[in-house]
């Protein structure tokens, strides 16, 4: 059985560290063993490795609206909040990027907010000089808190728009990182919570249907919201709401929200003249290209 609630992830987490209790999960679930559990584990993180490493700054979507943006912003001689947070910005980017051409990804927990969790986990690994084994660790941390939200809400921006796929990415990350810095599964909590709030209501509508605009600059929120609330709940700061609550709560928005509003390209930003406008000349023979 999947965890269905933060409060049971926490009451697993009693006695070891939460990330344990969560392979441990899915040693039961999959029926599989310790190595083999790591293993695939280990997988997901060099592949995310690999989504970054790879990028290729003259390689551009077929639509065409995609590419060359997270090569902009390494190459900008500005660093407005400071080199790490720009690395973080770079990442998301890339990542965002290499999906949208494409590319390999590992879908954490969607393939349109796959930027999110590696945003922020590459540049906390350098800067902190931390091992693949200590990573792998995050990635189950991630996954058992991202797991709740599947089952309690969606991770599916076509039922419960963008909060489910950049929220829940960026309420997994923000968990990871707590978990990087030595937080309490209490803390970890608290920053899933209050990264889920934060981007409560976020709709899902990309132009021409793709998963492009905005999603690709919508990782770098996500990767920003998750160093904030990780920040806050390192600091002690607390969610007034409870997690499952939070998570609760995301559900019901997103059943609320119109159907216009939920994947289907024909509201948001992808109702907008532009966004209108790029649809058509994407239909049209020759597909019209507009970065």
């Amino acid at each position: 059985m999947a965890f269905t609630s933060v409060a049971g992830l926490l009451e697993a987490a009693r006695d070891k560290p939460l990330w344990q209790a969560v392979l441990e999960h899915d040693m039961a679930e999959e029926g599989i063993g310790r190595e083999q559990s790591l293993e695939r584990m280990g997988v997901l993180w060099r592949t995310m490795e690999e989504s970054a490493a790879s990028y290729d700054p003259a390689r551009r979507s077929a639509s065409g609206l995609t590419g060359g943006a997270a090569a902009l912003v390494e190459g900008s001689g500005r660093a407005v909040a400071g080199p790490f947070v720009k690395r973080v910005i770079a990442a998301a980017l890339k990542v965002g990027e290499c999906n949208a051409c494409m590319g390999r990804i590992v879908a954490a927990p969607t393939a349109g907010a796959s930027g999110v969790l590696p945003a922020v986990l590459l540049p906390t690994r350098d800067e902190l000089g931390l091992s693949g084994e200590e990573m792998v660790r995050a990635l189950y941390v991630s996954a058992g808190f991202g797991q709740v939200i599947a089952v309690r809400a969606s991770i599916s921006g076509a039922e419960g728009g963008c909060q489910a796929e950049i929220g829940s990415a960026s309420a997994m990350a923000a968990a990871a990182l707590v978990h990087l810095h030595g937080g309490t599964p209490g803390q970890m909590a608290h920053a899933c919570a209050m990264a889920l709030k934060n981007l409560l209501g976020l709709v899902c509508d990309p132009v021409a249907g793709l998963v492009e605009v905005p999603c690709v600059k919508r990782n770098v929120a996500g990767a920003m919201n998750a160093l904030a609330c990780a920040e806050m709940a390192l600091a002690g700061v607390e969610s007034a709401i409870p997690c499952d609550e939070v998570i609760d709560a995301m559900r019901a928005v997103g059943g609320a929200l119109p159907a216009a509003l939920r994947e289907t390209g024909a509201g948001g930003l992808a109702a907008t003249p532009t966004g209108l406008r790029i649809a058509e000349g994407l239909r049209a023979p020759g597909g019209e290209k507009e970065g």
